[in-house]
């Protein structure tokens, strides 16, 4: 299965509570259709510090994943949200395209 969405891609969040927030894919976990992204869905992590060789405790903040569904990639041409089409090369490649400048992305 070929997914659209692809580490370090820009992605524009279409909903949720960071909706129109961009920002960068830091990786795609593809059996959950769900992706993190750089500055975007943080919750709060309560870490207990059990010896001192471990660091010390505290809360973390960190991203969480959000779903696949709720981003659209950000053409790099035409600094656009945009579906993804694809397309073949003549040498056979198979390349990911802007549905809206068909630009190779």
């Amino acid at each position: 299965m070929t997914f659209r969405i692809k580490k370090n891609d820009t992605v524009l969040v279409m909903g949720g509570k960071d909706k129109g927030v961009t920002g960068k894919v830091l990786f795609v976990i593809p059996e959950k259709d769900r992706a993190i992204i750089e500055g975007v869905n943080f919750i709060k992590r309560h870490k207990r510090s059990k010896n001192p060789r471990a660091g010390p405790g505290g809360i973390i903040e960190k991203e969480a994943a959000i779903a696949l569904s709720s981003i659209m990639l950000v053409c790099p041409k035409c600094s656009k949200p945009t579906r993804i089409g694809t397309r073949r090369e003549e040498s056979g490649v198979r390349i990911r395209v802007c549905k809206k400048c068909g630009a190779p992305v």
